[in-house]
């Protein structure tokens, strides 16, 4: 069972792709799924309008610790990728839902 954790949080982190670039992220929400904590993250842009032109597509990253340190990890089982991903996008849906009512 996942348990919704935080929304919006408006939370950044800076993350370095494979070929060393880094860009920022903002986390779009988290949540926690058999006893791990995972997160999902947009680009970060300065300018709203920027937003607008993106893909629309979040990562997912999952919460370890690593030499004491809390580090976002990669994750690297497919299904685990897949279930998580879903989760998230549920969640996402139910609080598009939410405000569509209000």
């Amino acid at each position: 069972m996942a348990e919704e954790m935080e929304y919006g949080s408006g939370l950044l982190y800076t993350l370095e792709d494979e070929e060393g670039n880094e860009k920022e992220f903002e986390v779009l929400g988290e949540l926690e799924y058999q006893n791990a904590v995972y997160c999902a993250l947009i680009p970060y842009y300065e300018n709203p309008e920027d937003l607008l032109n993106d893909d629309g597509e979040f990562v997912v990253l999952k919460r370890e610790m690593i030499d004491n340190e809390e580090m976002l990890c990669t994750i690297e089982d497919d299904d685990e990728y897949d279930a998580v991903g879903n989760l998230f996008i549920e969640m996402f849906s139910e609080e598009d839902a939410e405000e569509d009512k209000a």
